[in-house]
């Protein structure tokens, strides 16, 4: 078995936020700790990524949509997932069990798998304090889901968020298998 092939994978699944131009900070940050790392990303997402760069740092296609019968599978089943930045949209989606993309049918589906996930949310004041993201967090909780806060810490200048924190999602995973 290859180095690359005794590895955990980690799907890494990527949602439409502008910070999400910047999750080879993430992709870096996993494979640091010793994951092969697969991106899957919502169709709005990829507007946001640098696919070359990102399937560069990978060695792997970014999936977007779902592959047709026959087709080889170009990412190994996962021992984690990852969803960062999660967006407003998503995790209500998911939360509700609508799987009408790649991404959400692969998060409806890792739940299914008993797969663990963690859930780094970009989501601003406004959408968090609708009722149905409160609840659909209550419900993704309740399944298992774990969050973490993508802006811990102090404000910057002016009252600006903190750096979105890509690697605090990764803490919220179990041990390496």
């Amino acid at each position: 078995m290859t180095e690359q092939a005794s590895r955990p994978f980690l799907y890494v699944v990527v949602c439409a936020a502008g910070v999400a131009r910047d999750v080879g900070t993430l992709i870096t940050a996993a494979q640091e700790r010793g994951w092969e790392v697969g991106v899957i990303a919502t169709p709005l997402a990829l507007r946001f990524l640098d696919t070359a760069a990102v399937e560069a740092q990978t060695g792997r296609p970014i999936r977007s949509a779902w592959r047709l019968p026959g087709d080889p599978r170009p990412f190994p089943d996962p021992d984690a997932v990852v969803v960062a930045p999660a967006t407003f949209n998503t995790l209500n989606k998911w939360a509700a069990g609508i799987s009408d993309t790649l991404a959400l049918g692969t998060l409806c589906e890792a739940y299914g798998l008993g797969v663990p996930i963690a859930v780094l949310p970009c989501v601003n004041e406004a959408l968090a304090a609708h009722p149905a993201y409160r609840a659909g967090l209550e419900r993704l909780s309740g399944m298992g889901v774990r969050f973490a806060d993508p802006y811990a810490g102090n404000a910057g200048e002016g009252g600006t968020h903190p750096a979105f924190g890509w690697e605090r999602v990764l803490e919220l995973l179990p041990p390496r298998m």
